[in-house]
């Protein structure tokens, strides 16, 4: 009997040996917790705004890219096979926000765009916190709350619609 309770709690050691070293453990928590914080803080903005994906939906982008990028790294994973991973989750949440964009009956009015450049920008975020690019992802994402908050009052006078798409 001691001999399988010793299997087990090896086995387990094993398998969460990514929690058994407590740089990586703090790396993990660290970047994890950072993509997460960021996503809300974009995903506020836009819920605030009235848009469909909000606090919860930015999070959960940014969270998810930081893993994406994350558990490779920590397991190993070389930059070529990395460069894959991270071409795959552009594409996807490219997918993601497409879901956003809605076009209407008028025409040249398309609704959306604004909300699924955001949930791109906010993996691109993750993607930075999860890669150990903690300043960059903060930088990035004091840059889109200018523009979700300044550019709009720039521009007003001279465009009212940021979802408006003139076909000439």
């Amino acid at each position: 009997m001691t001999d399988t309770r010793e299997i087990v709690w090896n086995t387990l050691k094993e398998e969460l040996a990514d929690l058994g070293d407590p740089e990586q453990a703090t790396r993990l928590v660290l970047r994890l917790t950072l993509a997460a914080m960021l996503g809300a803080i974009l995903g506020l903005e836009r819920e605030q705004a009235g848009k469909a994906a909000g606090v919860r939906t930015h999070m959960l982008v940014a969270l998810g890219s930081a893993l994406f990028v994350l558990a490779p790294e920590l397991a190993g994973i070389d930059s070529e096979d990395l460069s894959r991973v991270i071409q795959g989750l552009v594409t996807g949440v490219g997918f993601l926000g497409a879901g956003t964009i809605i076009k209407s009956q008028s025409p040249n009015h398309v609704k959306g765009l604004t909300t699924a450049a955001g949930i791109w920008l906010t993996a691109a975020i993750g993607m930075a916190a999860g890669t150990g690019r903690e300043l960059s992802a903060i930088y990035c994402t004091v840059m889109a709350l200018c523009i979700f908050f300044i550019v709009p009052r720039l521009f007003s006078n001279s465009r009212t619609n940021d979802n408006t798409i003139d076909k000439k």
